[in-house]
């Protein structure tokens, strides 16, 4: 009995280590959770940006994996560069609309429509499916000077 004890205390510290240390989906390029903060909490597929940096335009699966996620969940681009968002048709009818304002899509769930966002500035960009936002369905743009 007192070795069990011992063993779940052990486990139970490791844990806790491994969370501080990075040992999470929260890490990622640029510190932890890319500068969004918590935004990336509870977001299944999130493994830092994805750097698209230098390229004009590039694509997001939305309703990828269990058809609850963006994919890439959050990229690194330069100024000037377009985001086309693309619907998989695969769990229901989603949107993309940035939490702060500036875009928002059609509530879609067809297979193949597009929605695309040009990012001019330097800037943060947090954005959501609105009705699965609760699910974790959420995304982040970094635009940065090269």
């Amino acid at each position: 009995m007192q070795r069990r004890r011992v063993l779940a205390g052990l486990a139970a510290v490791t844990g806790s280590l491994a969370g501080c240390l990075g040992g999470g989906r929260a890490g990622g390029t640029g510190g932890p959770n890319d500068s969004y903060g918590d935004w990336f909490d509870g977001v299944d597929n999130y493994d830092g940006e994805v750097d698209r940096t230098g390229e004009s335009e590039t694509t997001v699966l939305v309703g990828a994996d269990d058809g609850l996620a963006f994919e890439p969940a959050a990229v690194r681009l330069s100024p000037g560069t377009t985001v086309v968002w693309e619907w998989t048709g695969d769990g229901g009818a989603h949107n993309v609309q940035a939490e702060a304002g500036g875009f928002e899509s059609d509530l879609v769930d067809d297979e193949g429509h597009t929605f695309e966002h040009t990012f001019s500035e330097p800037s943060l960009v947090r954005y959501v499916c609105d009705p699965h936002r609760d699910l974790g369905m959420r995304g982040g743009v970094r635009v940065v000077e090269e």
